[in-house]
């Protein structure tokens, strides 16, 4: 799965930026800056660390079902899983 990680605490400013994060080409461990919060293509993690954070009392954990993404929330730290085959190559 490959991760991106966003750089705030909070749900309105990432809600805001979701659909540009998702939209912006990150190349491995690149980062950026959305509408001034820092994005970072983490790239790929293995399916037991999504696992094991979901387990966690701490930890957000949202599900987009159209698009099979998991969004993972804890401390001032939004993480986007994608499924390997829906990203996209730039």
């Amino acid at each position: 799965m490959k991760c991106i990680s966003v750089y705030t605490n909070d749900f309105e400013v990432f809600s805001d930026i979701y659909e540009q994060v998702l939209e912006t080409p990150l190349a491995e461990n690149e980062e950026k800056q959305v509408e001034g919060v820092t994005v970072m293509e983490s790239g790929d993690v293995p399916e037991h660390y999504l696992e094991k954070m979901k387990t966690k009392p701490e930890v957000v954990v949202m599900k987009v079902k159209d698009k099979d993404i998991t969004i993972l929330q804890h401390r001032n730290l939004f993480e986007i899983f994608i499924p390997s085959k829906e990203s996209v190559v730039h």
